[in-house]
């Protein structure tokens, strides 16, 4: 596949992938686990990368509705 097609087909995963991490990030700063007991909330990185997945997943989703088709 070429660069712009792999772009095309999968810009709203990337986006959703960014979006995620950096608001997990943002959740793990702010909010994050004061006494270190929890498993995800206590780590940045786990706190991220459990944000990046879950943008996708998310982002994935939206790709079926239809006012994302269109585009």
């Amino acid at each position: 596949m070429k660069i712009k097609s792999l772009i095309k087909k999968y810009w709203l995963t990337a986006v959703g992938v960014f979006l995620g991490a950096l608001i997990g990030w943002v959740y793990w700063y702010n909010i994050g686990c004061e006494n270190g007991l929890c498993a995800i909330k206590s780590d940045p990185w786990n706190m991220t990368l459990y944000g990046a997945l879950m943008g996708g997943l998310v982002s994935d989703m939206l790709k079926g509705l239809k006012w994302f088709k269109s585009r």
